[in-house]
């Protein structure tokens, strides 16, 4: 089975593509989608939308995984990424994929074993369950990995 993961953002957006065969899940692709802080807010919108067609497209997930919001203090930032969240969801609606959302605390429960975790620590239990071949610059692309795992650490991932 294989699943794009999302860690949703406005100015940076991690994705990831996890195939599990078996028992053992492997990262097929990842990235951090960013957009530019130069350009309206509708065209960052559309950039988003057309990025994550595009990894749909060429990588044919059966389901999305995407984290859910929680905010605690910007409200702007809150709302621009709660639009681009509602792109990414529309877009895998549009392609037909079941979209399964998770709670940074479920995530850092499946990864680390405890809601708590920091982010330093989810980031390194990452590192030890999935191999990557590649230096990822930003956590967005750890945290998109780690709602990939997610997803296969429920049942939901189980065929």
């Amino acid at each position: 089975m294989k699943i794009i993961a999302i860690d949703p953002g406005y100015e940076r957006m991690g994705v990831a593509i996890i195939e599990k065969n078996k028992a053992k899940e492997e990262l097929v692709y990842s990235e951090c989608f960013k957009t530019s802080p130069k350009i309206p807010h509708e065209e960052r919108l559309k950039l988003i939308g057309k990025e994550v067609e595009k990894i749909i497209k060429k990588y044919k997930p059966e389901a999305m995984a995407i984290e859910t919001l929680f905010f605690k203090n910007n409200q702007k930032t809150a709302m621009h990424v709660s639009e681009a969240r509602g792109v990414m969801l529309y877009v895998a609606s549009s392609a037909g994929l079941p979209v399964r959302e998770f709670l940074p605390m479920a995530i850092k429960i499946a990864v680390t074993g405890y809601g708590g975790s920091e982010k330093s620590q989810v980031t390194s239990m990452v590192k030890k369950l999935i191999k990557i071949d590649k230096e990822l610059k930003y956590d967005d692309e750890y945290d998109a990995i780690a709602v990939g795992l997610t997803y296969f650490a429920t049942n939901l991932g189980k065929k």
